[in-house]
């Protein structure tokens, strides 16, 4: 094929991805179309892109998938090429044959590649007759319920039952005994039919304590192809990664060579073109298995390209306009380790529920040679429930793994979210991890030590000193930010004749039905200097504590505390009563304001409320049913992860308060549920 220069990129995609994207496009020098919902008219893609163009739809998901609305884009504003990123329409070979049959380069592989590996069972056959090795399972066409049950019986448990299309983790069950097959197999092809529109299932061995390791290929339009290193993805939770790293540790040069060459032979068997991944499973005894290929970009190249210094969407983008690929398979080098970790939005402290709202405050880590930030957001940008939750990817590159982990650690705690829950101190318990630093690991980790990541991730009650950094920043940032929060100008009590001034605060923490209210009484010692008198009213044991405090701003919301002779930083957020303190990837949220009596569960058991903004998918059980004790109720659907929510008690089912189909708002009460003994 000729050269075809790329003059002007449609980017078909949103967030970190398609700034990404964008960043290499604006190196290179070629322009760059971003599209958008009306949800993402403000979005960051949006401002950096050259141009952008607003696509319509009866969703907020919707531009993002119409093709023949992409297309007509593309053309209408002059666009050569389209880079779908990943997710949406990444890997679907109609928008690939679409682009192209409008004489559009469509960035990724060929159609029929993305044909072959779009059905996990295909792929599979595909990758038998090539010579990679397979986990044992059932692959194949015929899906009754009674039939497959058979075919488990066959295979034997634990194992996975498995969507054919898609990925993430969507539609994908693991089943520990012939008893759980049935409910586990409808939960599975319901879900893959709402997220890939197709409920064919694959059956496999479920390997109990496997390492993720996936390998990146790339392949040129001359018949090139090479590997650039692997990566390991073990670290997962509901079979979505949250820790990449590469190389994958502890692999001998001989397995990562095999690897490599059965990944070329698997990219080799489907005519590929472009980047793409091959994942395998390794078991403890170092064999590995094919398990998927990934026709796209992956979330987690940037890893591969700290340790091979090559920028791989500048491959593909060459690759796609018809170049040779840039290195030879002797000419790749590896050097050094990366580690990634994923930001979302989202409550470790209750099942890792996705979250929604605003960013009302963001501080990124402090700026590092080797400190990578990729991200689709900004200060003051809303986390919306419609897309994905990824707030940001922190990479970090090092020439010795374990100080990657630690600098990612470090980084991670320098990272200061406010206004929506995310999962930075989970992650940073999990980048500093004995086990993990020590490359004890397999895809079950986070899984075995729950409780202990939890533990180490929860935000602690609030200690003398964190009181003590709110106290001061209600004195001294609402002076300097002449607000009248707390400002000991608005207060007499600040004026004493013959007397030290002095303020009185009341702040309270944590949610209105279990809130503590907590009594701060300053007085001015010295210029700058404050005795803080501490009594938590609702907390256990009413003993005043006494502390001397001083403060300073050092930098915007950030405050240096001295307690006791003693200094640290802190930083914070204020927005009208409502005061954010930020260290160490924790936060703690107080409220000044008129106290308020309505409690948050007053429908109430609060596991009846709806946990998300989300979709109803279905309802497991009708009024006037008697259920036990965890039953399953209803099963609620966002950012394509299904929930459900189940009995918190012997009981009624009274009624039912939405449909199936309908979307809710987090904290709606879904259920009316009489609790009752069984007669």
């Amino acid at each position: 094929m000729t050269d075809a220069s790329i003059r002007k990129l449609l980017i078909a995609n949103r967030g970190e991805i398609a700034c990404r994207i964008i960043r290499t496009c604006q190196r290179l020098g070629i322009r760059t179309l971003a599209i958008h919902s009306a949800v993402d008219r403000q979005a960051l893609h949006v401002s950096l892109a050259d141009e952008a163009i607003a696509l319509s739809g009866d969703s907020p998901l919707a531009p993002y998938l119409n093709i023949d609305a992409i297309i007509d884009a593309a053309k209408r504003y002059g666009a050569d090429a389209i880079h779908p990123g990943y997710g949406f329409l990444s890997e679907n070979a109609a928008f690939a044959s679409a682009c192209s049959a409008h004489g559009l380069i469509f960035v990724g592989p060929p159609a029929s590649a993305i044909d072959a590996m779009g059905s996990k069972s295909a792929a599979k056959a595909i990758m038998a007759a090539a010579g990679v090795p397979l986990v044992p399972g059932y692959h194949g066409a015929e899906q009754a319920s009674g039939f497959l049950q058979q075919q488990a019986l066959t295979i034997g448990f634990p194992l996975l039952i498995k969507a054919t299309y898609g990925g993430g983790g969507k539609g994908m069950r693991v089943v520990t005994n012939a008893s759980e097959f049935t409910t586990a197999l409808a939960a599975a092809k319901r879900e893959a039919k709402a997220a890939f529109a197709d409920d064919t299932v694959l059956l496999e061995r479920y390997l109990t304590q496997p390492r993720h390791i996936e390998v990146q290929i790339f392949a040129d339009q001359q018949g090139h192809c090479i590997y650039l290193g692997d990566r390991d993805c073990s670290l997962q939770r509901r079979h979505q990664k949250v820790i990449e790293e590469a190389p994958a540790p502890g692999l001998s040069d001989e397995l990562r060579q095999q690897m490599g060459q059965a990944a070329i032979a698997a990219a080799k068997a489907i005519g590929y073109c472009g980047a793409g991944t091959i994942e395998f499973l390794l078991d403890s005894d170092q064999q590995f298995y094919f398990m998927e290929m990934n026709t796209r970009l992956q979330v987690e190249h940037p890893v591969t390209e700290l340790i091979t210094g090559q920028d791989l969407v500048a491959w593909q983008l060459s690759v796609a306009a018809g170049q040779p690929l840039p290195l030879t398979q002797q000419q790749v080098t590896l050097n050094g380790h990366a580690v990634e970790a994923r930001i979302y939005a989202e409550d470790p402290s209750h099942n890792f529920l996705p979250a929604s709202g605003p960013l009302s405050y963001l501080q990124e880590p402090t700026a590092a040679p080797h400190l990578r930030l990729d991200t689709g957001v900004r200060q003051g940008d809303v986390i919306t429930p419609f897309y994905d939750p990824l707030i940001a990817k922190l990479i970090i590159w090092h020439s010795d793994r374990s100080e990657a982990l630690r600098q990612l650690t470090l980084a991670l705690q320098q990272y200061q979210i406010a206004g929506v829950w995310h999962n930075i101190a989970f992650l940073a318990a999990l980048t500093s991890h004995p086990a993990f630093i020590r490359e004890d690991f397999s895809t079950h980790f986070i899984a075995q030590h729950l409780d202990e990541l939890l533990s180490q991730a929860a935000t602690p009650a609030p200690t003398t000193e964190v009181l003590a950094a709110a106290a001061m920043v209600s004195l001294l940032a609402s002076n300097t930010q002449g607000h009248t929060y707390n400002s000991p100008w608005q207060q007499l009590s600040g004026f004493r004749l013959n007397a030290a001034p002095e303020w009185h605060l009341q702040l309270r923490y944590g949610a209105m039905a279990t809130a503590s209210s907590f009594l701060l009484l300053l007085q001015q010692q010295t210029i700058g200097e404050y005795s803080l008198t501490i009594n938590a009213a609702e907390a256990e044991g009413n003993a005043n504590t006494k502390v001397i405090v001083s403060g300073e701003l050092t930098a915007a919301q950030q405050l240096k505390l001295t307690l006791n002779g003693h200094s640290q930083h802190w930083y914070f957020y204020q927005q009208q009563t409502t005061l954010w303190l930020l260290r160490h990837g924790h936060v703690w949220q107080f409220d000044s304001g008129p106290q308020s009596y309505q409690l948050a569960d007053n429908h109430g058991d609060t596991s009846l409320l709806a946990p998300m903004n989300g979709t109803i998918v279905t309802l497991l059980v009708q009024p006037g049913d008697f259920v036990r004790k965890g039953c399953g109720l209803l099963v609620l659907e966002a950012m394509k992860m299904e929930y459900q929510i189940n009995a918190p008690t012997d009981g009624i089912v009274d009624n039912f308060l939405c449909r199936a189909g309908e979307l809710v708002q987090d904290g709606t009460l879904l259920v009316q549920f009489s609790a009752k003994e069984s007669d």
